[in-house]
């Protein structure tokens, strides 16, 4: 009994101009994965507005269109930029696969084509669109809850969105590389998720705390270590090392461990510099903004005190960039 593929498998686009070369694909691949056919490169660039397939098989040598034309086209559109091709072609030469890579393509298949080929190929360039979209769902978790805790104290929750963009820039001023910094950058937005854990008349008291307030206040970094401890994620660890120590001060008087200096984690003062940064330079319930004058100088009155002094070099070095990149998220 043949079996027809579940609404769930992923759509593969087939383009060829030849209908024998549909048909072969077709029988390969039909009982995986929902198909749709194109003869032609413009019948193909409409068919994936539609569609919207997760992976595209291409064919090189098309009349009017080339495979190669049709491939630079996606990868022009942002749209589309991110749907694998894998060119199936005669072409075999050397030269032929590296112009197809060169376009965008993600692989390369010689024709007359290899039932077992193909489908080992389709599954791991699937299976690899998979693990991004996973990763892509996992960041913008990360983003909302970040902003959940947020929305306790802040109604828009762009504290978090400006903060972690400054904590980028800060990380890259001080020379870490990429990969640190745009995992910085995700994990920022949770520095403060342990404020889910305190009572809302103490968060949200428009007020001065007083003293048996604030030490049920100053539970939110342990609280949020808590929520993010003993997860095999690096980006989660990352985000459990800011979350508990984001409070500490650089002379040792913070909390919630009174670490001193560099045994502070390099995350945790970046980010320590960032959210005061912003925490100032915008208005809140009980206070006005600062100009970003009168915010520079406070930080750095407090360097050496409460913050590295490396970290706010890097402040006052990347200060227009700064101002630049936070712009969009302001408060209306």
């Amino acid at each position: 009994m043949k079996t027809h593929p579940s609404q769930l498998n992923p759509k593969v686009l087939i383009v060829d101009d030849e209908p024998f070369n549909l048909k072969v694909l077709k029988q390969i691949l039909q009982d995986h994965y929902r198909l749709s056919f194109a003869k032609n490169g413009m019948d193909a660039l409409e068919l994936v507005k539609t569609e919207q397939p997760q992976l595209i098989l291409l064919d090189v040598m098309m009349p009017d269109m080339t495979g190669f034309e049709v491939c630079a086209k996606l990868k022009a559109d942002p749209n589309t930029q991110n749907i694998p091709v894998i060119f199936v072609t005669a072409l075999s030469d050397e030269n032929d696969e590296a112009t197809g890579l060169t376009h965008g393509a993600v692989d390369y298949i010689t024709k007359p084509v290899y039932p077992a080929v193909v489908k080992a190929r389709v599954k791991t360039h699937l299976s690899l669109v998979r693990a991004e979209n996973l990763q892509r769902t996992h960041l913008e978790l990360i983003q909302r809850l970040g902003r959940a805790a947020e929305f306790k104290d802040n109604e828009t929750g762009l504290h978090v969105l400006r903060m972690s963009h400054i904590s980028r820039i800060l990380a890259l001023r001080l020379g870490f590389n990429e990969a640190f910094c745009d995992d910085l950058l995700n994990a920022a937005p949770m520095h403060d998720i342990g404020k889910i854990g305190i009572p809302d008349n103490i968060l949200l008291k428009p007020g001065r705390l007083d003293d048996d307030e604030m030490a049920i206040m100053k539970q939110h970094p342990q609280i949020g270590a808590d929520i993010l401890d003993n997860s095999s994620s690096s980006l989660i660890q990352l985000a459990h090392s800011v979350a508990l120590h984001h409070h500490e001060k650089w002379d040792g008087s913070g909390y919630p461990l009174g670490l001193k200096g560099e045994s502070i984690p390099i995350e945790a003062r970046i980010v320590a510099v960032a959210d005061v940064f912003d925490a100032l330079t915008n208005k809140r319930p009980y206070k006005e903004a600062w100009s970003v004058a009168d915010t520079l100088v406070e930080i750095k009155n407090q360097s050496g005190r409460h913050f590295d002094p490396e970290v706010v070099q890097a402040l006052t070095e990347s200060l227009d960039e700064i101002v630049t990149t936070i712009a969009q998220w302001k408060e209306l």
